[in-house]
């Protein structure tokens, strides 16, 4: 690697050597008897100065390459999407070397890595690879996630993923948390719930929402933790507000409308109920999905998970089932059904709140009637106005 010592800056020449731009070479001519004498020729440009010309030196190939790689790392890490990064790639040779260098790579940024659906290929997926290959734990969860879910491939998917989880990746801490609470890739017995609730109050601890909530709940309802529902209904208000400080973060000179702070999901209250106190928090604008589960929604936009698998039906979660009756359903409609308790709230102030009518009975994914909600062994009870109950089917 070329670095800024040596020969390869351009040589500054002293205004005793160069008259008006040029540089005045002696001659050596060599005799038949064998001396060398000197001669004044006609002035030539210097290959130092001579920069931009035919023939001449490139100053970006005289540039050493540890600058080079910091302008890199710096376009790496500020991308808005691949493409950006993409372009100057295929620039010049130079270029692409240093591009895939694995310091460069390393600090690849989230949107920088938002490969689409569409656009899926062996080349994508060798570019995940060597970006995941160098550390970098967002490669490490976006293609944890497209091997575990959309490749099956669920043991690499997975290892990729707690590669990311043991860089303290949140997302990935509680995509994991989700596969425990599930059985994900495995049968209903493969359920770990202390390990799930370990995993999502490490990824509460470094700020995740979604994975603070489920915390909540889970200490609510006494799953996989012992009850105590203080302590979590604590952390759903801390949830709350930190969902509602997010917003407020990224847009702060906007206006906050007073439906974010007087809405309420309870449809029977007639006076307004403080959205911080309630399950589902602010009636704040979603936030946008994590790359990984668009690149889900879009994978299996056009295709089915599988014979009687389903989809979770939050729109931002892209999550399938990998075995029949996987995830938990409304238990009030029995019309959705969730991966998560975080999907369950994002979906209801999305749209589930105006379409959730309730039931006395309805049918399961084999036909039958479904009188009492038989099913797995965790059915959450909660008030059907504020608390829209979930069960596993």
């Amino acid at each position: 690697m070329r670095t800024r010592r040596g020969l390869c800056y351009p040589r500054v020449m002293n205004s005793n050597d160069v008259d008006g731009g040029v540089v005045k070479r002696r001659r050596v001519a060599v005799l038949p008897t064998g001396e060398q004498i000197g001669c004044r020729k006609k002035m030539k440009f210097s290959p130092e100065i001579d920069g931009g010309f035919p023939g001449g030196c490139d100053f970006f190939d005289a540039l050493p390459d540890d600058l080079v790689l910091s302008i890199l790392c710096k376009l790496s890490s500020t991308a808005s999407c691949p493409a950006d990064f993409i372009n100057v790639l295929i620039t010049c040779k130079r270029l692409n070397g240093l591009g895939l260098n694995p310091v460069v790579l390393s600090k690849a940024s989230r949107r920088m890595l938002a490969v689409k659906a569409k656009n899926w290929s062996e080349s994508a997926h060798r570019f995940l690879k060597l970006c995941a290959d160098t550390g970098n734990v967002e490669a490490c969860f976006t293609l944890g996630m497209i091997r575990f879910y959309c490749l099956q491939n669920r043991g690499t998917g997975a290892s990729l993923m707690a590669k990311a989880a043991i860089g303290s990746h949140p997302p990935a801490l509680y995509s994991l948390a989700i596969i425990q609470f599930n059985g994900s890739g495995g049968s209903k017995t493969d359920k770990n719930l202390p390990a799930g609730v370990a995993l999502c109050a490490r990824a509460a601890y470094l700020g995740h929402v979604d994975a603070l909530r489920e915390l909540g709940h889970c200490l609510q309802d006494g799953y996989g933790v012992k009850r105590n529902i203080a302590e979590g209904r604590r952390f759903l208000i801390q949830a709350n507000a930190r969902e509602l400080a997010t917003v407020l973060v990224a847009c702060p000179s906007a206006v906050v409308p007073r439906s974010w702070l007087s809405w309420t999901p309870d449809r029977q209250a007639t006076e307004g109920v403080c959205p911080l106190l309630s399950d589902f928090g602010c009636n704040v604008p979603s936030p946008a999905p994590h790359p990984a589960n668009q690149f889900l929604s879009e994978w299996f936009s056009g295709r089915t998970p599988g014979p009687e698998l389903r989809l979770c039906s939050h729109s931002g979660c892209g999550r399938p089932e990998t075995r029949k009756h996987e995830f938990r359903r409304c238990s009030v409609c029995g019309a959705v059904n969730y991966c998560s308790r975080a999907c369950q709230a994002l979906d209801w102030k999305l749209r589930h709140k105006v379409e959730c009518a309730p039931v006395e009975r309805w049918a399961d994914g084999d036909g039958q009637i479904d009188l009492n909600g038989n099913g797995n062994d965790n059915n959450v009870n909660g008030n059907v106005n504020e608390n829209e109950a979930m069960e596993e089917s």
